[in-house]
């Protein structure tokens, strides 16, 4: 579904990607790990469109990302931001069926709603809570509204940008639990950026790791504790001493 062949991006003197070639299967939940500052979100945006590699090639479906209609591009995304992202002047319901509203797949008024409801409810909340607004909600409610705004649209390709972060261990259980069934539910391709390991083990079918600017290794998340590649091993274990400079 999503192909990198030798992308490069630099901002400046900073060299982010320097050549980063990975391939995501449609209907498989592919998780990039890796230091901070390596270019995983980098990498995202370049899919998306939002930034422009210096070179190399991006396809989705087949098809060059910087060509055709770009509404009917992002139309098959959904997207579940790190730091949540919702609208603090709009209630729940409009925050999940925002591009139902105003975007390319405008519906009425009253279907947007009853669509955001039944989102809703997917991700475990209840629909007297559509009426309230984001700061009523803990921070694990509104990572929920942000996942039922990431699939308000039933979206053939998922992104999850650090999906947990800020939660609390139990909570961060409850939303892998919700990504990853709702990934198989809706069939969806799916490619999450996150540090968590837990994170990882639980939504992953398969793993990347960028370092350095490259793929150093990719491969089924069963073989995680097996892989022999020594930065992996380092970074999964949390070992200072390693390939990898800790910044000190």
């Amino acid at each position: 579904m999503i192909t990198l062949r030798d992308v490069h991006k630099a901002f400046g003197y900073n060299h982010v990607l320097r050549g980063v070639t990975l391939d995501v299967p449609k209907g498989e939940s592919m998780v990039i790990i890796g230091g901070s500052g390596t270019g995983k979100s980098v990498a995202l945006k370049c899919i998306l469109g939002l930034v422009q590699p210096d070179s190399g090639s991006i396809e989705v479906d087949g098809r060059d990302v910087a060509s055709g209609d770009r509404d009917a591009f992002l139309a098959r995304f959904g997207m579940l931001f790190q730091g949540g992202a919702l609208f603090d002047s709009l209630p729940v319901w409009q925050n999940v069926a925002f591009r139902l509203v105003r975007g390319s797949l405008k519906r009425p008024k009253a279907e947007a709603r009853e669509i955001a409801i039944e989102k809703l409810r997917r991700v475990g909340l209840k629909p007297d809570q559509a009426d309230l607004f984001p700061a009523e909600l803990s921070g694990g409610m509104q990572k929920r509204v942000g996942l039922a705004r990431a699939i308000a649209a039933d979206p053939e390709i998922i992104f999850f940008d650090e999906p947990t972060t800020g939660l609390d261990p139990i909570m961060s259980g409850v939303i892998n639990e919700l990504i990853r069934e709702i990934v198989v539910e809706m069939g969806a391709t799916a490619m999450a950026i996150t540090h968590d390991m837990t994170s990882v083990r639980a939504i992953a079918d398969k793993v990347a790791m960028l370092h350095d600017g490259v793929i150093q290794w990719t491969g089924p998340v069963s073989q995680l504790d097996a892989s022999g590649d020594p930065y992996l091993d380092q970074f999964i274990h949390g070992r200072a001493e390693g390939p990898i400079e800790a910044v000190r």
